[in-house]
C-alpha cells in the first residue's frame, strides 16, 4: 500500500486570520496591565503601523519594528508573560478572528493536513493562538531567554518577506512536506514568498498588491 503523502497549512495571522495585529494586542494588553508607560506603547504602535504601511521591505522599519516589538518583553519572566497572552488571547484575539479563516483552517485539519500559523509575532504568542484554535502549531519570531526571561533580543530575524518562506522550507525537510502540495494563506503582498513556496496558494481579505498577483 503506497504511503499517503504528508500536507500541510501555512496561514499568516495578521489581518488574514485575525482583524488586526497580534503584536499590537499584546502591547495594548501589556500596558493596561501596566507593563509600561504611554511614551513607550506610543513608540510601539508607531513602529507598528511604519511597518505595515511601509510599500516594500525597508530593511530600516523591519528593524526598527523588531526592536519596539522585542523591548517591551525585555526583562520580563517567560511565565509571566505566557499568563498574560492567554488572557489577551481572550480578551482581543478571540472577539478579532475571521471565522471565515478559522472554518477553511480547522477543515484542513479534519481533512488530515497539518495547519500551522506563520507570523512575525511573538511565537511563543502564535503558540498560544494555534493551540486554542485546535491547530498544528505555529511559526513565529523568537525572542531570546536567559534564566527563564526575555533578554529583549531576538535569536534569529524577525520572521517576514522571505524569512517566512526559508521557515516552512525548513519545516518541510524537518516533516517530509511535499511544499508542491502545501497550501499557504495570506493578506499580504509582503508573503509573496511564502506564498510562491507552496503549491497552492490562496489569497484571503487580500491588500491591493495582492488581489492584483492573485
Amino acid at each position: 500500500m503506497a504511503l499517503t503523502q504528508k500536507r500541510a497549512a501555512f496561514f499568516d495571522v495578521d489581518n488574514t486570520l485575525i482583524r488586526g495585529s497580534v503584536i499590537y494586542f499584546l502591547g495594548r494588553g501589556m500596558y493596561q496591565r501596566g507593563y509600561f508607560t504611554k511614551k513607550d506603547i506610543s513608540r510601539f504602535v508607531l513602529a507598528n503601523l511604519r511597518f505595515r504601511l511601509t510599500g516594500k521591505e525597508n530593511k530600516e522599519e523591519i528593524q526598527r519594528f523588531q526592536d519596539a516589538a522585542t523591548d517591551f518583553i525585555g526583562g520580563h519572566n517567560v511565565k509571566d508573560i505566557e499568563s498574560i497572552a492567554q488572557e489577551i488571547y481572550d480578551e482581543y484575539v478571540s472577539p478579532a478572528i475571521w471565522q471565515g479563516t478559522i472554518d477553511i483552517a480547522q477543515n484542513l485539519v479534519a481533512d488530515g493536513v497539518e495547519v500551522y500559523l506563520v507570523t512575525a509575532a511573538p511565537e511563543d504568542m502564535a503558540v498560544i493562538i494555534a493551540n486554542r484554535l485546535g491547530l498544528t502549531g505555529a511559526l513565529g519570531s523568537k525572542a531570546e531567554i536567559e534564566d527563564g526571561h526575555y533578554t529583549g533580543a531576538m535569536n534569529v530575524p524577525l520572521l517576514h518577506g522571505r524569512e517566512k518562506a526559508t521557515a516552512i522550507q525548513q519545516l518541510a525537510k524537518e516533516k517530509g512536506f511535499d511544499l508542491a502540495t502545501c497550501f499557504g494563506y495570506s493578506d499580504s503582498h509582503n508573503d509573496f514568498p511564502l506564498l510562491l513556496t507552496v503549491g497552492n496558494p490562496s489569497a484571503i481579505n487580500p491588500d491591493a498588491k495582492l488581489r492584483i498577483r492573485a
